[in-house]
Protein backbone atom coordinates (compact mmCIF):
# COMPACT_ATOMS: atom_id res chain seq x y z
CA UNK A 1 0.00 0.00 0.00
CA UNK A 2 1.16 3.78 -0.59
CA UNK A 3 -0.03 6.73 -0.86
CA UNK A 4 0.25 7.74 -4.47
CA UNK A 5 -2.18 5.04 -5.39
CA UNK A 6 -4.53 5.96 -2.72
CA UNK A 7 -4.10 9.24 -4.21
CA UNK A 8 -4.76 8.00 -8.00
CA UNK A 9 -7.91 5.90 -6.51
CA UNK A 10 -9.61 8.93 -5.10
CA UNK A 11 -9.15 11.10 -7.60
CA UNK A 12 -10.65 8.52 -10.28
CA UNK A 13 -13.46 8.27 -7.44
CA UNK A 14 -13.58 5.23 -6.22
CA UNK A 15 -14.62 4.14 -2.63
CA UNK A 16 -12.06 4.35 -0.24
CA UNK A 17 -11.06 1.16 2.17
CA UNK A 18 -10.75 2.21 6.30
CA UNK A 19 -7.39 0.31 5.66
CA UNK A 20 -6.38 3.25 3.20
CA UNK A 21 -7.71 5.56 4.93
CA UNK A 22 -5.76 4.52 8.12
CA UNK A 23 -2.65 4.14 5.90
CA UNK A 24 -3.05 8.10 4.63
CA UNK A 25 -4.18 9.30 8.17
CA UNK A 26 -1.46 7.21 10.09
CA UNK A 27 1.24 7.73 7.33
CA UNK A 28 1.01 11.53 7.39
CA UNK A 29 0.91 11.35 11.40
CA UNK A 30 4.04 9.28 11.72
CA UNK A 31 6.04 11.66 8.90
CA UNK A 32 6.28 9.01 6.15
CA UNK A 33 3.34 10.67 4.56
CA UNK A 34 4.95 14.10 3.71
CA UNK A 35 2.78 17.85 3.55
CA UNK A 36 2.95 17.84 -0.15
CA UNK A 37 0.78 14.08 -0.26
CA UNK A 38 -0.95 14.81 2.32
CA UNK A 39 -2.32 18.06 0.65
CA UNK A 40 -3.00 16.53 -2.50
CA UNK A 41 -5.06 13.56 -0.68
CA UNK A 42 -7.15 16.39 0.69
CA UNK A 43 -7.51 18.23 -1.89
CA UNK A 44 -9.06 15.07 -3.81
CA UNK A 45 -11.19 14.77 -1.02
CA UNK A 46 -12.20 18.20 -1.34
CA UNK A 47 -12.89 17.99 -4.75
CA UNK A 48 -14.93 14.80 -4.93
CA UNK A 49 -16.11 14.03 -1.78
CA UNK A 50 -16.04 10.85 0.67
CA UNK A 51 -19.64 8.55 0.79
CA UNK A 52 -21.29 8.78 4.45
CA UNK A 53 -19.32 5.49 5.30
CA UNK A 54 -15.88 6.50 3.88
CA UNK A 55 -16.43 9.76 6.73
CA UNK A 56 -17.54 7.57 9.46
CA UNK A 57 -14.22 5.79 9.12
CA UNK A 58 -12.18 8.77 8.67
CA UNK A 59 -13.57 9.99 11.98
CA UNK A 60 -13.02 7.01 13.91
CA UNK A 61 -9.53 6.99 12.20
CA UNK A 62 -8.81 9.91 13.46
CA UNK A 63 -10.81 9.59 17.10
CA UNK A 64 -8.26 6.49 17.90
CA UNK A 65 -5.05 8.59 17.06
CA UNK A 66 -4.70 9.43 20.32
CA UNK A 67 -6.47 9.03 23.49
CA UNK A 68 -10.26 9.41 24.62
CA UNK A 69 -11.21 11.65 27.25
CA UNK A 70 -13.24 10.05 30.60
CA UNK A 71 -14.95 12.95 32.97
CA UNK A 72 -16.29 10.75 35.05
CA UNK A 73 -19.27 13.54 34.94
CA UNK A 74 -21.95 13.70 32.21
CA UNK A 75 -21.09 17.01 30.12
CA UNK A 76 -22.57 19.12 27.03
CA UNK A 77 -20.23 20.87 24.41
CA UNK A 78 -20.78 22.60 21.66
CA UNK A 79 -19.27 23.34 18.31
CA UNK A 80 -19.19 25.90 15.61
CA UNK A 81 -17.85 24.84 12.37
CA UNK A 82 -16.53 29.16 11.85
CA UNK A 83 -17.39 32.41 11.07
CA UNK A 84 -16.62 35.97 11.37
CA UNK A 85 -17.38 37.76 14.36
CA UNK A 86 -18.48 34.51 15.66
CA UNK A 87 -17.88 34.48 20.02
CA UNK A 88 -20.15 32.55 21.16
CA UNK A 89 -18.40 30.07 22.83
CA UNK A 90 -16.18 32.81 25.05
CA UNK A 91 -20.38 33.92 26.32
CA UNK A 92 -22.07 30.80 26.01
CA UNK A 93 -19.62 28.59 27.66
CA UNK A 94 -19.71 30.35 31.46
CA UNK A 95 -23.64 30.67 30.94
CA UNK A 96 -24.27 27.37 29.97
CA UNK A 97 -21.75 26.74 33.80
CA UNK A 98 -23.47 29.31 35.39
CA UNK A 99 -26.82 27.01 35.33
CA UNK A 100 -25.74 24.03 36.50
CA UNK A 101 -24.24 21.94 33.36
CA UNK A 102 -20.67 21.34 32.95
CA UNK A 103 -18.81 22.37 30.07
CA UNK A 104 -16.07 20.78 29.17
CA UNK A 105 -14.25 22.19 25.72
CA UNK A 106 -11.28 21.83 23.30
CA UNK A 107 -11.49 24.25 20.66
CA UNK A 108 -9.55 25.38 17.58
CA UNK A 109 -7.80 28.41 16.16
CA UNK A 110 -8.52 30.26 13.11
CA UNK A 111 -9.05 28.65 9.95
CA UNK A 112 -9.05 30.10 6.59
CA UNK A 113 -10.89 33.72 6.95
CA UNK A 114 -12.75 32.36 9.67
CA UNK A 115 -11.35 33.33 13.40
CA UNK A 116 -10.59 30.86 15.67
CA UNK A 117 -11.92 30.92 20.28
CA UNK A 118 -8.17 29.45 21.32
CA UNK A 119 -6.99 32.59 19.50
CA UNK A 120 -9.64 35.12 20.75
CA UNK A 121 -8.76 33.61 24.43
CA UNK A 122 -5.37 34.60 24.15
CA UNK A 123 -5.41 37.78 23.85
CA UNK A 124 -6.30 37.72 26.83
CA UNK A 125 -2.56 38.57 28.60
CA UNK A 126 -1.38 35.03 30.69
CA UNK A 127 -4.39 32.88 28.78
CA UNK A 128 -3.48 29.74 29.40
CA UNK A 129 -4.94 27.23 26.41
CA UNK A 130 -3.01 24.20 27.47
CA UNK A 131 -3.17 21.95 30.51
CA UNK A 132 -2.46 18.22 31.35
CA UNK A 133 -5.76 15.87 31.35
CA UNK A 134 -5.89 15.81 34.94
CA UNK A 135 -6.05 19.83 35.24
CA UNK A 136 -8.43 19.95 32.77
CA UNK A 137 -10.58 17.10 34.21
CA UNK A 138 -9.81 19.00 37.73
CA UNK A 139 -10.61 22.46 36.74
CA UNK A 140 -14.41 21.14 35.26
CA UNK A 141 -15.22 19.13 38.44
CA UNK A 142 -14.45 22.17 40.36
CA UNK A 143 -16.06 25.11 38.85
CA UNK A 144 -18.12 23.12 35.77
CA UNK A 145 -16.27 24.73 32.48
CA UNK A 146 -12.95 24.31 31.16
CA UNK A 147 -11.48 25.31 27.78
CA UNK A 148 -8.40 24.40 26.44
CA UNK A 149 -6.74 23.66 22.15
CA UNK A 150 -6.27 20.24 20.97
CA UNK A 151 -4.28 18.54 24.34
CA UNK A 152 -2.23 15.96 25.18
CA UNK A 153 -2.58 12.90 23.11
CA UNK A 154 -6.19 13.70 22.16
CA UNK A 155 -7.05 13.53 18.37
CA UNK A 156 -3.51 14.34 17.12
CA UNK A 157 -4.41 13.44 13.83
CA UNK A 158 -7.09 16.33 13.06
CA UNK A 159 -4.27 18.16 14.94
CA UNK A 160 -2.19 17.91 12.20
CA UNK A 161 -4.65 17.63 9.29
CA UNK A 162 -6.52 20.44 10.58
CA UNK A 163 -2.97 22.82 10.39
CA UNK A 164 -2.39 21.63 6.80
CA UNK A 165 -5.87 21.88 5.66
CA UNK A 166 -6.24 25.73 6.34
CA UNK A 167 -3.23 27.01 4.26
CA UNK A 168 -4.06 24.25 1.58
CA UNK A 169 -7.53 25.75 1.06
CA UNK A 170 -9.50 22.63 1.77
CA UNK A 171 -11.22 23.71 4.93
CA UNK A 172 -14.67 23.88 3.34
CA UNK A 173 -14.95 20.08 2.36
CA UNK A 174 -18.21 18.63 4.26
CA UNK A 175 -16.63 15.10 4.77
CA UNK A 176 -13.37 16.98 6.53
CA UNK A 177 -15.20 19.17 8.56
CA UNK A 178 -17.66 16.50 9.41
CA UNK A 179 -14.75 14.23 10.54
CA UNK A 180 -12.40 17.35 12.01
CA UNK A 181 -15.22 18.55 14.13
CA UNK A 182 -17.13 14.87 15.49
CA UNK A 183 -13.29 12.82 16.07
CA UNK A 184 -12.71 16.24 18.40
CA UNK A 185 -16.05 16.38 20.28
CA UNK A 186 -15.89 12.42 20.90
CA UNK A 187 -12.22 12.59 22.17
CA UNK A 188 -13.30 15.13 24.69
CA UNK A 189 -15.66 12.49 26.62
CA UNK A 190 -19.00 14.85 26.62
CA UNK A 191 -22.30 13.53 26.74
CA UNK A 192 -23.94 15.28 24.47
CA UNK A 193 -23.11 17.33 21.38
CA UNK A 194 -24.76 20.72 20.06
CA UNK A 195 -23.53 22.07 16.83
CA UNK A 196 -23.94 25.98 15.26
CA UNK A 197 -23.74 25.36 11.96
CA UNK A 198 -22.51 28.58 10.11
CA UNK A 199 -24.25 29.08 6.86
CA UNK A 200 -23.43 31.81 4.40
CA UNK A 201 -20.39 33.83 2.60
CA UNK A 202 -18.55 33.62 5.69
CA UNK A 203 -18.71 30.29 6.91
CA UNK A 204 -16.57 27.59 5.58
CA UNK A 205 -20.46 26.43 4.10
CA UNK A 206 -21.95 28.94 2.10
CA UNK A 207 -25.28 27.38 1.21
CA UNK A 208 -28.10 26.03 2.70
CA UNK A 209 -28.17 21.95 1.03
CA UNK A 210 -24.25 21.81 1.94
CA UNK A 211 -25.00 22.71 5.41
CA UNK A 212 -27.91 20.60 5.80
CA UNK A 213 -25.88 17.90 4.58
CA UNK A 214 -23.11 18.24 6.86
CA UNK A 215 -25.63 19.00 9.64
CA UNK A 216 -27.26 15.58 9.00
CA UNK A 217 -23.62 13.82 8.78
CA UNK A 218 -22.90 15.20 12.12
CA UNK A 219 -25.67 14.01 13.69
CA UNK A 220 -25.18 10.48 12.02
CA UNK A 221 -21.57 10.55 13.16
CA UNK A 222 -22.81 10.94 16.53
CA UNK A 223 -25.51 8.68 16.72
CA UNK A 224 -23.36 5.93 16.00
CA UNK A 225 -20.96 6.59 18.78
CA UNK A 226 -24.68 7.29 21.01
CA UNK A 227 -24.52 10.48 21.76
CA UNK A 228 -27.26 12.95 21.78
CA UNK A 229 -26.58 15.62 19.14
CA UNK A 230 -28.69 18.09 17.76
CA UNK A 231 -27.51 21.22 14.99
CA UNK A 232 -28.78 24.83 14.82
CA UNK A 233 -28.48 26.48 10.90
CA UNK A 234 -27.03 30.21 11.79
CA UNK A 235 -26.51 33.28 9.30
CA UNK A 236 -23.30 33.91 8.51
CA UNK A 237 -24.24 36.26 5.63
CA UNK A 238 -23.03 39.24 7.52
CA UNK A 239 -20.59 38.86 10.66
CA UNK A 240 -22.43 37.97 13.59
CA UNK A 241 -22.43 40.83 16.14
CA UNK A 242 -20.79 44.12 15.86
CA UNK A 243 -17.00 43.26 16.64
CA UNK A 244 -14.65 41.51 14.15
CA UNK A 245 -11.05 40.69 15.63
CA UNK A 246 -9.30 39.08 18.66
CA UNK A 247 -9.33 41.30 21.76
CA UNK A 248 -12.43 43.24 20.23
CA UNK A 249 -14.48 39.94 20.12
CA UNK A 250 -13.64 39.62 24.09
CA UNK A 251 -14.84 42.74 24.81
CA UNK A 252 -17.96 42.36 23.09
CA UNK A 253 -18.50 38.89 24.77
CA UNK A 254 -18.18 40.38 28.25
CA UNK A 255 -20.17 43.28 27.21
CA UNK A 256 -22.64 40.31 26.30
CA UNK A 257 -22.10 38.61 29.40
CA UNK A 258 -23.51 41.65 31.30
CA UNK A 259 -26.75 42.07 29.29
CA UNK A 260 -25.63 44.99 26.94
CA UNK A 261 -24.36 42.54 24.03
CA UNK A 262 -25.49 43.15 20.17
CA UNK A 263 -28.95 41.86 19.11
CA UNK A 264 -27.86 38.90 17.05
CA UNK A 265 -24.66 37.67 19.35
CA UNK A 266 -27.33 37.91 22.70
CA UNK A 267 -30.14 35.65 20.28
CA UNK A 268 -28.05 32.78 19.06
CA UNK A 269 -26.52 32.54 22.90
CA UNK A 270 -29.82 32.20 24.13
CA UNK A 271 -30.80 29.39 21.70
CA UNK A 272 -27.47 27.76 22.35
CA UNK A 273 -27.57 27.73 25.89
CA UNK A 274 -31.43 26.78 25.38
CA UNK A 275 -30.40 23.26 23.27
CA UNK A 276 -27.50 22.63 25.90
CA UNK A 277 -28.85 23.44 29.16
CA UNK A 278 -32.82 21.52 27.90
CA UNK A 279 -30.90 18.47 26.64
CA UNK A 280 -28.73 17.98 30.20
CA UNK A 281 -31.36 18.85 32.50
CA UNK A 282 -34.31 17.17 30.72
CA UNK A 283 -36.45 20.25 30.44
CA UNK A 284 -38.53 22.15 27.61
CA UNK A 285 -36.24 24.53 25.42
CA UNK A 286 -38.63 27.36 26.69
CA UNK A 287 -38.11 27.15 30.13
CA UNK A 288 -34.23 26.39 29.56
CA UNK A 289 -34.06 29.75 27.39
CA UNK A 290 -35.67 31.33 30.21
CA UNK A 291 -33.15 30.10 33.25
CA UNK A 292 -30.07 31.50 30.63
CA UNK A 293 -31.69 34.80 30.15
CA UNK A 294 -32.22 35.64 33.75
CA UNK A 295 -28.53 34.98 34.30
CA UNK A 296 -27.25 37.06 31.42
CA UNK A 297 -29.42 39.59 33.22
CA UNK A 298 -28.85 38.80 36.87
CA UNK A 299 -25.01 38.60 36.69
CA UNK A 300 -24.41 35.36 37.39
CA UNK A 301 -23.35 34.65 34.10
CA UNK A 302 -20.60 37.17 33.78
CA UNK A 303 -19.15 36.62 37.30
CA UNK A 304 -18.90 32.72 35.92
CA UNK A 305 -16.76 34.05 33.45
CA UNK A 306 -14.58 36.03 35.43
CA UNK A 307 -14.16 32.73 37.48
CA UNK A 308 -12.99 30.44 34.32
CA UNK A 309 -10.45 33.06 33.25
CA UNK A 310 -8.71 33.65 36.71
CA UNK A 311 -8.62 29.45 36.79
CA UNK A 312 -6.87 29.80 33.37
CA UNK A 313 -4.51 32.61 34.51
CA UNK A 314 -6.21 35.18 32.57
CA UNK A 315 -5.79 39.00 33.54
CA UNK A 316 -8.73 41.09 32.08
CA UNK A 317 -6.70 44.49 32.83
CA UNK A 318 -3.71 43.54 29.77
CA UNK A 319 -6.48 43.22 27.20
CA UNK A 320 -5.63 45.98 24.59
CA UNK A 321 -6.90 46.57 21.24
CA UNK A 322 -4.63 48.80 19.12
CA UNK A 323 -4.40 52.58 19.63
CA UNK A 324 -4.18 53.50 15.79
CA UNK A 325 -8.13 53.67 14.86
CA UNK A 326 -10.48 55.25 11.60
CA UNK A 327 -13.68 55.55 11.15
CA UNK A 328 -15.23 55.39 7.34
CA UNK A 329 -18.51 57.04 6.53
CA UNK A 330 -21.12 55.99 4.41
CA UNK A 331 -21.33 57.82 0.80
CA UNK A 332 -25.24 57.45 0.63
CA UNK A 333 -28.37 57.20 2.95
CA UNK A 334 -30.62 54.18 2.72
CA UNK A 335 -30.58 50.58 4.22
CA UNK A 336 -27.60 48.51 5.14
CA UNK A 337 -28.73 45.65 2.42
CA UNK A 338 -25.27 43.74 2.51
CA UNK A 339 -22.18 43.08 4.35
CA UNK A 340 -19.91 40.79 2.69
CA UNK A 341 -18.91 38.22 5.99
CA UNK A 342 -16.12 36.79 3.71
CA UNK A 343 -14.81 39.69 2.61
CA UNK A 344 -14.57 41.47 5.97
CA UNK A 345 -13.00 38.15 7.68
CA UNK A 346 -10.89 38.41 4.88
CA UNK A 347 -9.61 41.97 5.08
CA UNK A 348 -9.26 41.13 9.13
CA UNK A 349 -6.99 38.39 8.07
CA UNK A 350 -5.16 40.75 5.87
CA UNK A 351 -4.73 43.17 9.41
CA UNK A 352 -3.00 40.79 10.72
CA UNK A 353 -6.29 39.10 13.01
CA UNK A 354 -5.77 35.76 10.80
CA UNK A 355 -3.25 34.02 9.10
CA UNK A 356 -2.40 33.21 5.54
CA UNK A 357 0.20 30.31 6.57
CA UNK A 358 1.01 28.16 9.11
CA UNK A 359 2.87 29.74 11.84
CA UNK A 360 2.01 33.27 10.89
CA UNK A 361 1.83 35.47 14.73
CA UNK A 362 -1.78 36.81 15.05
CA UNK A 363 -2.20 40.66 16.05
CA UNK A 364 -4.82 40.10 18.80
CA UNK A 365 -5.58 44.18 18.87
CA UNK A 366 -6.31 44.73 15.20
CA UNK A 367 -9.72 44.15 13.31
CA UNK A 368 -13.09 46.00 12.87
CA UNK A 369 -15.96 46.85 14.74
CA UNK A 370 -19.17 47.26 12.64
CA UNK A 371 -21.97 50.32 13.44
CA UNK A 372 -24.33 49.48 11.51
CA UNK A 373 -26.52 45.81 10.22
CA UNK A 374 -27.82 44.38 7.73
CA UNK A 375 -31.19 46.20 8.45
CA UNK A 376 -29.91 49.45 9.88
CA UNK A 377 -30.63 52.64 8.30
CA UNK A 378 -27.92 54.79 7.10
CA UNK A 379 -27.52 58.67 6.56
CA UNK A 380 -24.60 60.34 4.26
CA UNK A 381 -21.62 61.22 6.47
CA UNK A 382 -22.64 58.13 9.50
CA UNK A 383 -19.95 56.13 10.68
CA UNK A 384 -20.56 52.80 8.65
CA UNK A 385 -17.23 50.89 10.06
CA UNK A 386 -14.32 51.78 12.82
CA UNK A 387 -10.69 50.08 11.79
CA UNK A 388 -8.71 49.17 14.41
CA UNK A 389 -4.96 48.89 12.95
CA UNK A 390 -1.15 48.46 14.04
CA UNK A 391 1.76 48.23 11.22
CA UNK A 392 -0.81 46.63 8.56
CA UNK A 393 -3.46 48.89 6.91
CA UNK A 394 -6.28 48.24 4.44
CA UNK A 395 -7.85 51.18 2.07
CA UNK A 396 -11.47 52.92 2.71
CA UNK A 397 -11.97 51.35 -0.71
CA UNK A 398 -11.55 47.62 0.34
CA UNK A 399 -13.71 48.15 3.46
CA UNK A 400 -16.55 49.78 1.58
CA UNK A 401 -16.78 47.20 -0.91
CA UNK A 402 -17.83 44.75 1.50
CA UNK A 403 -20.88 46.93 2.17
CA UNK A 404 -24.17 47.58 -0.38
CA UNK A 405 -26.92 50.01 0.24
CA UNK A 406 -30.27 50.30 -0.81
CA UNK A 407 -33.48 51.95 -0.86
CA UNK A 408 -35.52 49.22 0.63
CA UNK A 409 -35.21 47.69 4.20
CA UNK A 410 -34.87 44.03 4.84
CA UNK A 411 -34.41 41.99 7.89
CA UNK A 412 -31.98 39.02 7.79
CA UNK A 413 -32.99 35.62 9.77
CA UNK A 414 -30.80 34.60 12.14
CA UNK A 415 -31.46 30.95 12.80
CA UNK A 416 -32.63 29.11 9.24
CA UNK A 417 -33.21 25.97 10.43
CA UNK A 418 -32.69 22.75 13.83
CA UNK A 419 -31.70 19.00 12.93
CA UNK A 420 -31.81 17.05 15.57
Amino acid sequence: MNILDIIDKKEKNQKLTKEELEYAVNGFLSGEIKDYQMSAFLTEIDLLGLSDEETLNLTDIMLKSGETLNLGIDTVDKHSTGGVGDKTTIILAPLVASLGVSVAKMSGRGLGHTGGTIDKLESIPGFKTSMSLEQFKNQVKKIQIALVGQMGNLVPADKKIYALRDVTGTVDSVPLIASSVMSKKLASGSNKIVIDLKVGTGALVDNLEDAEALGNLMIKIGKHYHKDTACLLTNMYEPLGLAVGNSLEVIESINTLKGKGPKDVTELVLDLAALMVSMEKGISEEEAKAKALENLQNGKAYHKFLEWVIAQGGNLEGLKTAQNTKTITSSKSGYISKIDALAIGKLARKLGAGRLKEGDEIDPEVGFVLNKKVGDKITEGEALITVYYNDKQVSDEEILNCFEISDYQITPKLIIGKLK
